[in-house]
């Protein structure tokens, strides 16, 4: 069974002023959708057909680069769409706020180290949240790698990503991925957050 673009559960300028109408139109329509026919294509006669992108992670290091990255791709921008949302929290709460400060001492802390991460990927990539265990790690990967993949310098299940590619932010921000980032933590739905914690 292909792989699906999944719609967005909001409105396109329902993140405004943080991420602009026109960036997430482009963004999920056209660079998510060519992630998404790409991978289709790429799997199509293959042994991956029928099987989960967890278990094609799992061993992606021995797949070809277009599975990787357009794999990759598909995955990385579902999970970016539903761990934002318009309004809420501005900061985790209950137990996964627990968990954010046995891990990192604080939630400042946490945000400063995850905003590092975003800052120092060198070009293009994404810096992850990522459960180990009961703990929570930051990291970052490369182009549309994730911590889910054989390859990944630091592994485990994400559940915060922020995508620090240039067309993730370009049209409003320019080259400023710092107030980008920034921006990112006013959109963070922090329930998702805590439910892939705990799923």
């Amino acid at each position: 069974m292909a792989f699906e673009l999944q719609k967005l559960s909001y409105a396109y300028d329902a993140l405004e002023p943080y991420i602009d109408a026109q960036t997430m139109e482009i963004h999920h329509d056209k660079h998510h959708a060519a992630y998404t026919s790409n991978l289709n294509a790429a799997l199509v006669g293959s042994a991956l057909e029928g099987k989960t992108l967890e278990e094609i992670f799992a061993n992606i290091s021995a797949q070809p680069v277009a599975v990787r990255n357009n794999g990759g791709g598909f995955y990385n921008h579902n999970l970016y769409w539903e761990v934002m949302a318009p309004g809420g929290a501005k900061q985790p709460e209950g137990d996964l706020l627990k968990v954010v400060n046995a891990s990192f001492g604080s939630y400042q802390n946490f945000k400063e180290a995850f905003t590092k991460a975003a800052l120092t990927r060198f070009g293009s990539g994404w810096a992850w949240l990522v459960k180990q265990g009961d703990h929570l790690v930051i990291s970052s990967t490369p182009n549309q790698d994730n911590p889910l993949m054989d390859l990944a310098e630091v592994k485990g299940k994400p559940v915060l990503g922020v995508d620090v590619w240039e067309h993730a932010y370009y049209l409003k921000y320019q080259n400023k991925r710092p107030d980008y980032v920034e921006a990112f933590f006013n959109v963070v739905n922090w329930d998702e957050v805590a439910r892939r914690f705990k799923g």
